[in-house]
Parts: C-alpha cells; sequence; structure tokens
C-alpha cells in the first residue's frame, strides 16, 4: 500500500477521531482592569455630553464647561454619522446637531466597538491592515453558538463520496467544530421568582398545617395552581366554579394529542366555518372520560418513580376547575398576588402591581382586594402611574380612584407632568377634560398652550426618551408647511377641541404671541384676534366687550408655596392695572394662612423700574373688577379645594379701597397651590 493511500484511509477512518474535551478549547476571559479615575475622565465626558446638549439651557444661562483640548483628547466641532456628539452647548436651533446628538444616544457604541466587545474571541475581531476598515473577522464555526446535539452531530466523522478520492484532497486539514458554550450557574437567590413561587410564598403556612394539602386544582392561563376550598369563600367566581363543579357533574371531554387541540382551537376562533362544523371538529377531535383513563392507565404502566406518575398521583383526587381571563391586563405575575392574598387576613399589594392585581381582583370577584388596590392606588397617584391608574379604574369602574387621578391631574399637570416624559401617556379625551376643568391650575395661560404641544410632539415621536426643551418643540412646528396651521390640517384636526379651550386673551406677553406665529400650531386669524383684542382692550380703560361669562372668560394667574419663607407675592398687569397678589403665613400656627390681592399705584415702590418705564398705566381712580381666590392642596391623600366664590370690588387707588377681601384658612399642608382669576366687566 501507498504512502498517499495510508494517508487517505487514515482521513476517513472512524477511529481516528475522538471529540475534545468540552473545556479544553473554551475561552475564559479574564477580569479586566480597572481604569484610573483621571483616565476614564475624557470617554465620561463624551458620553454625557449629547445629554447635556439636550437638555437645554439651565435655569442660571450658564453653559457646561467643554473638556479640556488635548493632543490626545480631542473635541471635534463637527463629527461623523457613527462617532459621539461631543458638544455639551445647548443645541438650540440646531437641527443637523439635534439629529446627530440623538443617533448618538439610540446607539452609544458604533460597529466597530459593538462587535469587539461582543466578540466570543476579541483578539479575531480586529483587522490589523491599517489600509482596511474594521471589519469582523468570523469562520465558519463561529457563526452562532451550537447545540450539543449539533456539536456531537459535527464531530462524527464524515465519509467523503468517492469521488473525493483523489490526490487533489492530499494534505487538506479537517475543520473542527466549535467549543460548546458555557453554562452560566445562577444561584437560587439570584433567580427572579416565578408566578408559582410567589403562590407558594404566600399558601407556604397552609400547606405546612393542612395535613391532607390542596384539594383544588385550578388550571388559568396555562398553569395549573394547587389550591385549598376554604380559602376560595373570599372569591365570588371560584366560589360559583366550585358550586357549578360540585352540584351539576359534566361529563369532561379531552383532546387526542396536541395536534387535535390546534386544529380545533383553530376552527373555533375562525368565523368562516358554520357553528355545525365547529360542533363536529369539537366531537371528532375530542375523546370521553373512559377512553382518557384507558390511555391514562396503559402510560401507568410505565416506572412507579416517574415524574409524571408522582404528579398524577399527588392530583387524581383533586377537584379540577378551568377559568379563562382573556385581560391583557391579567398577567401570570398579578393573578399569583391575587390567589396568595386568598390565603390572609392581612392584604398585601405593593404599588408597582397594583394595577396588574386590580385586574385579577377583579376577575376573581375578590371585594376585600379591589378594596386594599383602591387604597394604594389613592395613596401612591404620581407622575409615573397617574395615567395607568386612571385607565385601570375607568375600565373597572372604581370611580374614587378615577376622580382621584382627575383631581391630582388638575393640580399637577402643569407644575409635574408637564416635565416628565410620562405626558405622552396621558390619553386625549382625559387631557380635554383636565384643561376644561375650572379647578385646573395654572401658572398662567401661556403654560396650558406650551403643554399640548410638548403632548402633540410626544405623540408625534414615540421613540424619543429624554424630555425636549421648548426650543426643540418650536423647531419642529417651524419646520413644518406654512400653506395652513397644524389644527387646519388633517393630522391636525383632533387637537383642535384642545387649543379651543385656552384662554388666548389671556396670553398677555407679545413674545409669546411671536412664538404662537412662529410655530403656527393654531391659525394666524386667532393670534390676531387676540392683539385685537387687547388693542381695544387698551383705548377702552380695560374693558373687553365680547368677554360676558367669567367661568369662561376670566384670566388666570397662580403660583405654589412649596418652601421656606412661606409668603408670596406676584405682580399681574392687565391693561394699565396692576395688582399684588399675596399670600403669607400668620400667627404662631404653622399651617394657617392669608390670601388677598390689592390695586397697586404707578409709583408704587413695589414695581421694578422696568414695569414703571415701559408698561402703560392707566389713569381711572377705579375700577370695577371681578375675582376670585382659590387654594388648593393636599390632605392625607385627599385633594381640598377653598375658594372665595366670584366676587366684585371696585379698586381704588387708596388704602382702604385698593384691597380685596382676605381669605383666611387654617390646616392647610404644603405645597399649596393659589389660583387667582380676574375678569373686567365692561364700565
Amino acid at each position: 500500500m501507498s504512502l498517499q493511500s495510508m494517508n487517505m484511509a487514515a482521513d476517513v477512518s472512524p477511529t481516528s477521531f475522538s471529540p475534545a474535551p468540552r473545556f479544553a478549547t473554551s475561552y475564559l476571559p479574564s477580569m479586566p482592569p480597572k481604569m484610573h479615575r483621571d483616565a476614564a475622565a475624557y470617554p465620561r465626558a463624551m458620553q454625557t455630553a449629547p445629554l447635556t446638549a439636550l437638555s437645554g439651557v439651565v435655569v442660571d444661562g450658564r453653559q457646561p464647561p467643554r473638556f479640556p483640548v488635548s493632543p490626545r483628547c480631542r473635541v471635534r466641532i463637527q463629527v461623523g454619522d457613527t462617532n459621539r456628539w461631543r458638544l455639551p452647548e445647548s443645541l438650540g436651533g440646531d437641527l443637523l446637531g439635534s439629529s446627530q446628538a440623538l443617533k448618538s444616544i439610540q446607539a452609544p457604541f458604533n460597529s466597530t466597538m459593538t462587535k469587539i466587545i461582543t466578540a466570543e474571541y476579541p483578539v479575531t475581531t480586529v483587522n490589523h491592515d491599517a489600509t482596511k476598515s474594521y471589519e469582523f473577522q468570523s469562520t465558519e464555526g463561529h457563526t452562532r453558538p451550537v447545540s450539543e446535539q449539533e456539536w456531537i452531530r459535527e464531530s462524527q466523522p464524515k465519509t467523503p463520496p468517492p469521488s473525493q478520492f483523489s490526490s487533489s484532497s492530499h494534505g487538506r486539514s479537517r475543520r473542527l467544530p466549535s467549543p460548546l458554550p458555557l453554562n452560566t450557574y445562577v444561584p437560587p437567590a439570584a433567580r427572579t421568582p416565578t408566578p408559582i413561587d410567589i403562590f407558594h410564598y404566600h399558601s407556604k403556612d397552609v400547606n405546612n398545617r393542612s395535613p391532607l394539602g390542596p384539594d383544588v386544582l385550578l388550571n388559568c392561563l396555562g398553569t395549573n395552581w394547587e389550591l385549598h376550598k376554604p380559602y376560595l369563600q373570599k372569591s365570588a367566581t371560584m366560589t360559583a366554579l366550585l358550586q357549578k363543579a360540585e352540584n351539576g357533574p359534566k361529563e369532561e371531554r379531552y383532546y387526542r394529542d396536541p395536534l387535535a387541540a390546534t386544529l380545533d382551537n383553530y376552527i373555533s376562533r375562525s368565523g368562516f366555518y358554520t357553528a355545525e362544523y365547529k360542533e363536529i371538529s369539537q366531537r371528532l377531535n375530542t375523546v370521553d372520560s373512559a377512553e382518557m383513563k384507558r390511555r391514562e392507565d396503559m402510560a401507568s404502566r410505565k416506572s412507579f418513580n416517574e415524574p409524571s406518575n408522582i404528579m398524577e398521583a399527588r392530583t387524581k383526587n383533586m377537584l379540577r376547575l378551568k377559568l379563562k381571563i382573556k385581560d391583557p391586563l391579567v398577567t401570570k405575575h398579578a393573578f399569583a398576588i391575587a390567589l396568595g392574598n386568598l390565603y390572609h387576613d392581612e392584604i398585601n399589594v405593593d404599588d408597582v402591581d397594583v394595577v396588574g392585581v386590580l385586574a385579577a381582583a377583579s376577575a376573581l370577584k375578590f371585594k376585600d382586594l379591589e378594596k386594599k388596590c383602591t387604597e394604594v392606588m389613592m395613596n401612591t397617584i404620581k407622575s409615573k402611574s397617574v395615567c395607568a391608574y386612571h385607565n385601570s379604574a375607568a375600565k373597572y369602574g372604581v370611580g374614587l380612584v378615577t376622580n382621584a387621578c382627575e383631581k391630582w391631574l388638575e393640580l399637577n399637570l402643569i407644575p409635574k407632568l408637564s416635565v416628565q416624559i410620562q405626558l405622552r401617556e396621558l390619553p386625549l379625551e382625559l387631557l380635554q377634560i383636565v384643561i376644561k376643568s375650572n379647578r385646573l391650575f395654572t401658572f398662567n395661560e401661556n403654560a396650558i398652550y406650551k403643554v399640548l404641544c410638548y403632548w402633540i410632539f410626544l405623540q408625534n415621536h414615540p421613540n424619543i426618551q429624554l424630555m425636549p426643551s421648548m426650543s426643540t418643540v418650536l423647531t419642529y412646528f417651524n419646520s413644518l408647511p406654512k400653506s395652513s396651521s397644524y389644527i387646519e390640517r388633517e393630522e391636525g384636526q383632533i387637537y383642535a377641541g384642545l387649543f379651543m379651550s385656552i384662554r388666548l386673551h389671556g396670553v398677555l406677553d407679545t413674545k409669546q404671541l411671536e412664538d404662537m406665529l412662529k410655530m403656527n400650531v393654531i391659525p394666524q386669524a386667532w393670534v390676531l384676534k387676540t392683539l385685537n383684542l387687547h388693542y381695544q382692550a387698551l383705548q377702552g380703560g380695560g374693558d373687553l366687550p365680547s368677554m360676558m361669562s367669567f367661568d369662561r372668560d376670566a384670566i388666570r394667574t397662580g403660583f405654589i408655596i412649596d418652601q421656606e419663607p412661606q409668603y408670596h407675592a406676584d405682580i399681574f398687569s392687565l391693561h394699565g392695572f396692576h395688582f399684588e397678589l399675596k399670600a403669607s403665613r400668620v400667627g404662631n400656627g404653622q399651617s394657617t394662612y392669608q390670601f388677598y390681592m390689592q390695586r397697586l399705584k404707578p409709583n408704587d415702590p413695589t414695581l421694578s423700574f422696568r414695569a414703571c418705564e415701559r408698561q402703560t398705566f392707566s389713569l381711572r381712580q377705579d375700577r370695577e373688577v371681578r375675582y376670585s381666590i382659590r387654594v388648593q392642596c393636599i390632605i392625607k391623600g385627599q385633594v381640598y379645594s377653598f375658594s372665595t366664590g366670584v366676587l366684585s370690588k371696585r379698586f381704588g387707588l387708596g388704602s382702604k379701597t385698593s384691597r380685596s377681601e382676605i381669605l383666611t384658612l387654617e390646616g392647610l399642608k404644603l405645597p399649596i397651590y393659589v389660583t387667582y382669576s380676574l375678569f373686567f366687566p365692561p364700565s
């Protein structure tokens, strides 16, 4: 035999190759060394730069500092598509910079760095040729992890076809299979508990005390729950299922196999087939209990110690129930918590799970649990949860929570929710109800307009993760076509009712009106009408003949008292008349406050020099004003509202005629929301 034939025979011999040990070729990476703090300062600054730039200008107007420029640490003026935005200054109206900064946030690492970090062998991912771009150099066997069966199959020697036994195959090396991936060990304490684990945690005391164990097997949400009859009486749904199962026995039918179950479920849910055809399909795909018992007897001939036989023996005498729940809010996790609370006298629900638990309690008709969920929701309403609470409460008829969420929004829509990304979760119908409410707190009328513009921007950009600045919103609306206003186009007509609820005649700053014209959200005719009304009021001594209803036309302004010093004063100017709005704590008590307003003279020292120099002053000795002072606060989770009602007074310039009635309240809790509403009737 020639040497070449011997080499060929050795290449195809079944015993010539044996798979390597499992861990022999495994790659075990070492722990990377900790980077020095000064060395990590540059990449950290580059990583936070786009977030700082997108957040906008801070309150004090100072620009954030750049990282010092050096030959090793460059801060580029222009960057490519795959580089991070490196300038921390506010972007303002820079559309190109905003686009690059958003891309850098959505893709924090470029493709090359991602391949290097996530590669199985990082050394092989770097192309050492400087003339070529970085490229992932994967071999055929390392394109993806393989299972154990695939690894064994690849390890088996393959006999090549006869045509391959030629001199050209001499010296060809055999490709070794890729090593098996290492199984990551997760300690039990670090595992996330499953719904069954949560339920067993609640029912473990009953299982330890009861010698008989569970006697009811409930099949729901694709899981079997082992329950105890005495504790199911708290749920009206479970009680009805028990009575139906015990008083009215019905022959159970079972599917022949999983394929029959899938086919029958498809036919029953389809609207194409008739009811007669569905009945025939169910009869042919199922068997009665006698046939199922015969099959179980044949299967029981297996080893007695097999897990399937042990489970069958343990659940054989249980009463089997089945409950179908199609509510998407009812998850296995929430259902496990709801079933677990059947075993406790004191019900406990966390606020993070309360929405799903309320849905499960409604399905089980567990009244005590529904009351507890209502109590938890009432005490934990905040920006992150108010929309979810309102939706679930409206769905399951919990009117107390629905009203509480609406009252919370009336107070906090402008000061809190308007600066949170959760503003996008507010539904259109609820937003319209809130802004039309007379109890709505707002700093001024323009604040409502800004909130609506933010809300529409978030509805049109559902993937954005950071609250945009007002300059970004203004730039977006300014970039839209100018042929018509936004609410006059097809996509914006559904929002027209929101902007019709704004009291535009209460927007008194000309810069704010100029922004409205630039954004082109509302028709320009509305803005021009507002300017015309202001001009007529200045010419007519403050009179607005077209404004007749106080509830609909009064101009609102407000402030919040939330910290020391618990004293506040604002200047409100309207058509040449200037008022000081005051709120202060009085007496030795910590919760007694007085609220009132008074007219200011043109030379009053309270007015600023700019106001005295630039603003218009009316020389009328008296001016009839209809006004209302509303004070709201939250006490023990309940929103309390106090109001003077609609009052009328002729405000003069004297000490006795310049001040309104004083509203004195006791027992208030911070924060305190104060709203002044003013209306000039025709004189």
